[in-house]
């Protein structure tokens, strides 16, 4: 097939490509989607396959032209993209399908010229990635610090009582209910109903916030609830937002907590004698999550400051894809899917859409870090060997206490090793910027503000 092609660049990491096929090959491509067409249609009048060109020509006319047109578009395209010549970086992204400009007509007489236009990977010049200085906060581990991980793992010990039936709730009880939204005149909103929903009152663990309305309810009492939740709002599906509740407790219970003692200890873990040598080990689970944390915030500052430099234009399609699977991920959470969550949230007098562009900002941001990492750690040529994937295996069984040969086997079976490699990179990539700037120490934080509760 003669083919000619054009590439014009466009914003936001598009593509622009002008294709035109030669007039003789145009008539070539019609002339036997034709005749393949005599051969198969069955004209009354005419034996199978012995229709006349003429015939079916004024009988199909238009539609045949635009059959014809198809067909010639798609396989010039595919042509075009299956050349070994055609430039790699000027390649559609997979998930972004060529659209076609401006649709032509079949002129049998002359060159057939179309263009289609479609998303690539965009170009990425890295600026200044070392020499840079950051201010880094100071944490330290305090024994408040300590003791508020002990009473996190008492809760998570207590034993849990049902309640006399005319008890009234109290913070900390554990509570069941049932509840749906409300509409105006007080009917139950379809596809809003929760039931034997359990959680901690006082701990805000409810999509809508209700726990001082239940306090002093008792068992198998209903109560409507009207609450405007301010535009500030955690939520974003409430901010702003008012809203009737009912709420029916079902069931109630209290937590006993144990004491502090070498017995919690020995029931936590066997591994455990005293009390001393479980807080020795949250000492150190504290202190390994205060390192990553503050790790993770030299990563993301240091990110931060090399996009400064690094202008990336990003493609539609690449924002579009990772806004998708945010969705799909926040319906996972729910438990619903994807299409249900939608409704609900129209339900609730939202738009999904909105929301997702709520999300835009940081879409862009995370996707313009993750390319500076994929085009540093490329251009630096990291690599894993067998002896650094025989230490992370070491290191994961001494973890996790799974044995080396299981672990192993699950990053085989699972075709999880080129994910596995990937990270050992990225992790000799950060420890590479680590060295390469300088990092300064800023205020004093608490623990519990950077790395939050529960550590």
């Amino acid at each position: 097939m003669a083919i000619t092609k054009e590439i014009t660049p466009l914003e936001h990491s598009s593509i622009k490509l002008t294709v035109t096929v030669d007039k003789e090959d145009t008539r070539s491509q019609y002339d036997e989607l034709v005749s393949d067409y005599c051969k198969s249609l069955h004209i009354p009048g005419f034996r199978p396959g012995k229709t006349p060109r003429e015939v079916l020509e004024r009988k199909l006319g238009d539609a045949l032209k635009g059959d014809a047109l198809g067909k010639i578009i798609e396989k010039s395209i595919v042509a075009v993209f299956e050349d070994e010549d055609f430039p790699q970086e000027n390649r559609p992204l997979p998930y972004s399908n060529p659209q076609l400009q401006d649709e032509p007509s079949l002129n049998l007489e002359a060159d057939l010229v179309f263009s289609v236009i479609y998303d690539i990977f965009p170009k990425i010049t890295l600026g200044t990635w070392k020499g840079l200085e950051l201010e880094i906060p100071q944490v330290r581990l305090t024994e408040e610090d300590l003791s508020r991980e002990l009473d996190v793992i008492r809760e998570r010990n207590a034993i849990v009582l049902d309640k006399d039936d005319d008890a009234p709730a109290v913070k900390d009880d554990v509570v069941t209910v049932n509840y749906s939204e409300l509409s105006d005149t007080g009917e139950p909103l379809p596809g809003t109903a929760r039931e034997d929903f359990v959680f901690t009152l006082g701990s805000g663990y409810n999509f809508f916030k209700f726990d001082d309305e239940i306090i002093g309810m008792k068992k198998d009492e209903t109560r409507d609830i009207e609450k405007t939740y301010p535009d500030d709002f955690e939520n974003e599906e409430l901010a702003g937002k008012h809203k009737k509740i009912r709420v029916t407790l079902t069931a109630l219970k209290e937590k006993k907590l144990p004491d502090l003692d070498d017995d919690l200890a020995q029931d936590v873990d066997e591994k455990f004698t005293t009390l001393e040598d479980l807080k020795t080990n949250v000492r150190e689970r504290l202190t390994r999550n205060l390192e990553k944390s503050l790790r993770e915030i030299k990563i993301n500052k240091l990110l931060e400051k090399i996009m400064e430099t690094t202008p990336v234009d990003l493609p539609e399609s690449m924002i579009r894809l990772e806004l998708d699977s945010r969705w799909r991920n926040l319906a996972r959470r729910f438990n619903v899917p994807p299409a249900e969550l939608e409704k609900t949230i129209t339900r609730s007098g939202q738009e999904a859409e909105t929301i997702r562009e709520g999300w835009r900002t940081d879409v862009i941001k995370a996707i313009h870090s993750r390319l500076i990492v994929e085009t540093l750690t490329e251009d630096l040529g990291f690599t894993v060997s067998d002896e650094e994937l025989e230490k992370e295996y070491e290191t994961m069984a001494g973890e996790t206490d799974a044995p080396m040969e299981e672990i192993k086997q699950y990053y085989a079976k699972e075709n999880m090793l080129e994910y596995l490699k990937e990270d050992i990179k990225e992790r000799k990539l950060y420890d590479r910027l680590f060295a390469e700037n300088k990092f300064t120490p800023g205020p004093m934080e608490h623990y519990l503000d950077l790395v939050g509760n529960n550590g």
